[in-house]
């Protein structure tokens, strides 16, 4: 599946170290690419928002606000590239990888460990049979220190569920969050 298109890029071996400029070298990374019962998928460089609380206001996901989001900086050290959540605060990113899921599987995003071991909760979020795009991803800091989300590295791992082609898939329903681009995709009813 994977060879049609299914994970766009597509690592096909559990990546945890790069080459550096000396061949000699390497650099350890958080382990993405494909694993013994799913895919760790990595977190784009291209944008991280944090919630922010303004007086007055109540998140609604019927009428969603977008000044409740800020954009979170990219940095980088030796380490590598990453955003930096607060404590006691939640944050969305996208997925460096597109998927386009068939239409008999079904998927289900979950935690890194590493991360869970830090504090940091990834929302539990399905892509359903049909779908298409870059996952938006959500995270919570349950720990009191800031936390840092390295980009282009593992962030979640994906299970897939095979099963018989579904009746209504996401693409013929037409789902809301169909072909999402590789950004933050806000609530929407």
């Amino acid at each position: 599946m994977a060879a049609k298109g299914m994970i766009s890029p597509f690592e096909p071996k559990l990546v945890r170290e790069l080459n550096c400029d000396d061949p000699a070298k390497f650099t350890r990374v958080i382990s993405y690419g494909l694993s013994s019962y799913g895919y760790d998928i990595r977190l784009s460089p291209k944008e991280f928002r944090v919630f922010r609380h303004i007086p007055g206001t109540i998140v609604d996901p019927k009428n969603f606000n977008p000044a409740n989001l800020e954009p979170g900086a990219l940095h980088a050290d030796e380490n590598g590239s990453y955003f930096i959540l607060p404590a006691h605060s939640y944050g969305l990113g996208v997925a460096l990888e597109r998927l386009e899921v068939p239409e008999n599987v079904s998927v289900i995003c979950i935690g890194k460990s590493t991360y869970a071991r830090v504090g940091l909760i990834a929302n539990l979020t399905p892509a359903e049979a049909g779908w298409r795009g870059h996952l938006t991803l959500e995270f919570s800091n349950s720990s009191s220190a800031d936390c840092r989300i390295y980009a282009n590295e593992g962030i979640v791992q994906l299970l897939f569920f095979q099963g018989d082609p579904c009746q209504v898939s996401y693409e013929t329903r037409r789902g809301k969050y169909q072909d999402q681009d590789e950004a933050v995709t806000l609530a929407r009813i």
